[in-house]
């Protein structure tokens, strides 16, 4: 069957075919340690999940803008005022998307030309590279390694007269890591100097540890019309299933975005609109406690990989993954997380999809119970035990 070329451009989801093994696992009675989906394992607040049944009890099940209900738009506007000092107009330079991924898919339409470059900073979330390429453009890796930080002058040396944008995701996935504020000046600085777009993946940045500053590319003013920054409620309140996401962006660039979402989806649904606002303008304490939970298990999966002879884990910044490289180990990252997941039951992601850089990786999720981890610790060690140096 001659299906359309732009199917064989969309590569099948690396993180999301390792939980379909996972699960074929599970139905055949097989217990697992599931550390490779990202997904907070806390359920969504009360306040929000009322706010969408009352909107559906009142009858609010139709059409709202194709940029998301104003209200939602302003409460995102003063959200990003109060917590990033960002001043943002709500009825121009917002778009409410069903999720942040398709946020990020409008972004990459609208702004990348067949045969564009996007230097993309890895190693990063494999979505990202999917989109770059929907858009027919080619992406160009820029490795940043496993604590996530630029080298200058590597970035530097991938800009050339087709690179049309640069794309960054901090708090980082799957590394953890965080861009301090000089890696960010030196990527807007370049930006303005090449005229290129940046594209930054911030759904993370309420997810930070030991008083980390989380700053957005929204907040250089030099490249403010270049910048568009994707945020969403999936990561902060629980809220993966609800599909709620958006962008800020130069109003023209918001124009084009919110032409592909008419064509595409319309707009999110009315009632997780409810839901959103009722998550920025409800109480907060919430999300301080699962972030204090997340930071309970960062330490002891980072403390308890280190003692694993033959992995070396860098401590995260942010987000709720970690990174560990396997020295001793003669296999793919791919074939690592097969046979960990056959021979132990541990469910991880293989570092190889998330970019080059990740090879001689896994990545895990410790957004899953401790009592999980603990258990996943003892096996993963036994596991480099049994295949070192074979």
């Amino acid at each position: 069957m001659n299906l359309a070329h732009r199917t064989k451009i969309i590569k099948p989801s690396g993180t999301i075919a390792m939980a379909e093994k996972a699960r074929e696992l599970a139905r055949s009675g097989k217990k697992l340690f599931n550390l490779d989906v990202g997904e907070p394992d806390f359920d969504t607040p009360e306040h929000i999940k009322r706010a969408a049944v009352e909107a559906l009890m009142e009858g609010f099940t139709h059409y709202t803008s194709s940029l998301g209900m104003i209200e939602l738009r302003r409460a995102i506007a003063e959200h990003l005022m109060e917590r990033r000092g960002l001043e943002v107009n709500p009825d121009k330079e917002i778009i409410v998307t069903p999720g942040a991924k398709h946020a990020i898919y409008c972004a990459c339409l609208a702004t990348l030309n067949p045969g564009d470059e996007a230097l993309v900073l890895t190693p990063t979330w494999p979505t990202h590279f999917t989109c770059v390429e929907i858009a027919e453009a080619k992406v160009v890796e820029v490795p940043c390694g496993e604590t996530y930080s630029i080298d200058e002058e590597e970035l530097k040396g991938k800009i050339t007269s087709k690179t049309r944008m640069i794309l960054v995701n901090s708090p980082n996935n799957p590394t953890g890591g965080v861009l301090d504020i000089e890696d960010l000046k030196v990527i807007a600085d370049l930006a303005s100097e090449h005229n290129i777009f940046v594209l930054s993946d911030e759904i993370y940045d309420e997810i930070v540890y030991d008083g980390v500053e989380v700053k957005s590319m929204a907040s250089f003013e030099n490249i403010r019309d270049k910048v568009i920054a994707i945020n969403g409620f999936s990561k902060t309140y629980a809220m993966t299933g609800w599909r709620l996401g958006y962008a800020i962006a130069d109003t023209n660039i918001i124009e084009a975005m919110n032409r592909i979402q008419q064509a595409t989806t319309t707009c999110p649904a009315s009632f997780v609109q409810r839901a959103g606002i009722a998550a920025l303008k409800g109480p907060q304490e919430y999300v301080k406690r699962m972030i204090e939970e997340y930071d309970r298990r960062r330490k002891y999966i980072v403390n308890r990989l280190n003692e694993i002879l033959g992995v070396n884990c860098v401590m995260p910044k942010g987000a709720f993954y970690v990174f560990p490289r396997f020295t001793n180990l003669r296999m793919p990252s791919f074939d690592i997380s097969i046979r960990l997941l056959e021979d132990e039951g541990v469910c991880t992601t293989p570092g190889s999809v998330f970019g080059e850089c990740g090879e001689g990786h896994i990545r895990l999720s410790y957004a899953t119970s401790l009592e999980n981890i603990v258990e996943a610790m003892e096996r993963i060690k036994g596991f480099i035990e049994k295949y070192s140096n074979m």
